[in-house]
């Protein structure tokens, strides 16, 4: 099979994936090789020595909220000690964003591709402010994880099994983009149709009419409740693609707050890394580009996927979050057709007279015509326990690219 119809096989796969949420667990009994000393994060492997401030502060909190430690002091004793393992959680078929700490007690959501049978896994999003995501570790942001893994997480699984078949997310996606989102950082549309899926089966299983009142507010007031079911139907779209011999097609984009990695469908599970950069963006009032750490999470993989920044065109009001003009929406869209594989059959763009979304990364063209892709993300303080202090636009490094090419190159002359 020679590259282009490697490719073209790798991008079907992505593209015919169907990701349903079909339900909920706990990490460590739905996540393949979660251990109970075993912390997933987001982006390529790292140590503890490496790790930025944000997810430093994400790993404390995980530690706390597991009951393995009683407070920070005890549970940086822990880590140095190496009575705690880490992975990325690439490896175990599940995404987080910014930090994307997944520890065993967690409430994940349950997606399985029904057209190629794999699963990929999230966790639960925690809303805005002081959250574990972007490293704080508080009394409050311990308190809402507890109340989303104790009332939430099981009122959720109870409606979706109570549901005809789940929550189809590759549906809700493109009904999400023909409503002005792109699937990344703009979900107000996508999270409120998951909530509209939801709701009736949560009214339906709920014992507490407080406890539906609660969980109905806490997932209609946040914007972004969606996102983390979002990024593992991407996951599983993503993941359906890779191991195609001979495409060089990415199916991983994921940062750890230190270094930026990518995986290529011909070439493994090997990453290829380099340092992350700062977002350029807007920041909340009383910060500044100094205040920020590198770029952190695993959402990218919903560039990966063909939305997100590939989709801002869908979105123009995206730009009043993370900057610019509405025209550099639809300009950063048509900027990554030049290093996509093909145009998507499914997430399609009004405003391009629904021409689809661009959709496989092509590592030879971002080497050749030296563009890079572009990502909507969040910024974090680079110190852990401050949270989100802005939104903004960022590019890989070419030095990620360059590094894959030179690997198939390789291959090829074996």
């Amino acid at each position: 099979m020679n590259i282009e119809q490697a490719n073209a096989e790798a991008v079907a796969r992505m593209m015919e994936a169907r990701p349903i949420l079909v339900g909920m667990g706990r990490a460590r009994d739905s996540i393949p090789a979660m251990k109970d000393n075993l912390l997933l994060h987001a982006g390529p492997p790292i140590a503890w020595e490496r790790m930025s401030g944000p997810l430093r502060g994400a790993v404390i909190g995980a530690l706390i909220f597991e009951g393995l430690a009683k407070d920070e002091p005890g549970a940086r004793r822990m880590v140095e000690r190496g009575e705690i393992e880490f992975d990325s959680a690439h490896h175990h078929q599940a995404v987080g964003p910014m930090a994307g700490v997944i520890s065993p007690s967690m409430a994940v959501y349950v997606l399985e591709n029904k057209t190629h049978g794999n699963r990929a896994y999230s966790n639960l999003n925690e809303g805005y402010g002081k959250v574990l995501r972007y490293g704080a570790n508080s009394d409050e942001v311990l308190k809402r994880l507890r109340w989303m893994n104790d009332v939430m997480a099981p009122l959720l699984a109870d409606a979706l099994a109570a549901s005809d078949g789940g929550v189809d997310m590759k549906a809700l996606l493109a009904e999400a983009l023909h409503m002005g989102d792109e699937g990344h950082n703009r979900l107000k549309a996508g999270s409120l149709l998951f909530l509209r899926a939801l709701a009736p089966q949560i009214a339906k299983v709920a014992k507490k009419n407080d406890d539906l009142a609660e969980i109905l507010k806490f997932m209609g007031d946040t914007p972004l409740t969606s996102l983390n079911a979002v990024m593992a139907a991407c996951k599983a779209m993503a993941d359906a693609a890779h191991g195609i011999a001979g495409s060089t097609v990415v199916t991983t984009m994921a940062r750890n707050g230190t270094d930026f990695g990518i995986r290529v469908s011909g070439l493994g599970d090997q990453w290829f890394i380099a340092p992350a950069e700062v977002p350029q963006g807007l920041y909340f009032p009383g910060f500044k580009a100094e205040d920020a750490n590198r770029d952190i999470g695993d959402s990218t993989i919903t560039e990966t996927a063909g939305i997100g920044g590939f989709a801002m065109a869908a979105a123009p009001a995206i730009v009043t979050f993370v900057s610019g003009k509405p025209k550099d929406a639809i300009n950063t869209t048509l900027e990554m057709y030049e290093i996509a594989t093909t145009d998507h059959k499914y997430f399609t763009i009004p405003y391009l007279d629904f021409r689809g979304t661009p959709v496989g990364i092509d590592v030879r063209k971002v080497v050749e015509k030296g563009i890079t892709p572009r990502v909507n993300t969040g910024i974090a303080h680079k110190d852990a326990g401050i949270g989100q202090i802005g939104a903004g636009l960022v590019r890989p490094p070419m030095a990620i690219f360059e590094q894959a090419v030179i690997a198939m190159a390789e291959q090829v002359g074996k």
